[in-house]
């Protein structure tokens, strides 16, 4: 078994690395996208929204509701692909790490 300061090291260099980790999120953009393109939601792997982009053809109040809901699903498609780009960086730092299973970073 390894002495307590080496596995007080270990945890100290994990979270050090998380933390430049979780800092990078907000450095990878995803793209949520509804109506076949018709509405388009930039996000951060953080979930920041950075643009949203709407179709000329959207902007009538006939079409609000439909314009409402596109929106929605956009943004709802960026923080899928948001969560799966965190997911995806996260599990990079931590694949090397003798974890126990289920075990959820950050602490």
């Amino acid at each position: 078994m390894k002495n307590l300061d080496d596995i007080l090291n270990m945890a100290k260099n994990v979270q050090d690395e998380l933390s430049k980790a979780q800092a990078g999120l907000d450095n990878i953009e995803v793209e949520g996208v509804s109506g076949g393109g018709l509405v388009k939601i930039k996000a951060t792997a953080k979930g920041r929204i950075v643009n949203v982009a709407i179709d000329d053809s959207l902007l009538n109040v006939s079409e609000k509701q439909m314009l409402e809901d596109l929106i929605a699903a956009a943004l709802n498609d960026a923080r899928g692909k948001a969560d799966a780009a965190s997911n995806s960086e996260m599990s990079k730092m931590t694949a090397g790490l003798p974890l126990p299973p289920g075990f959820k970073l950050p602490f």
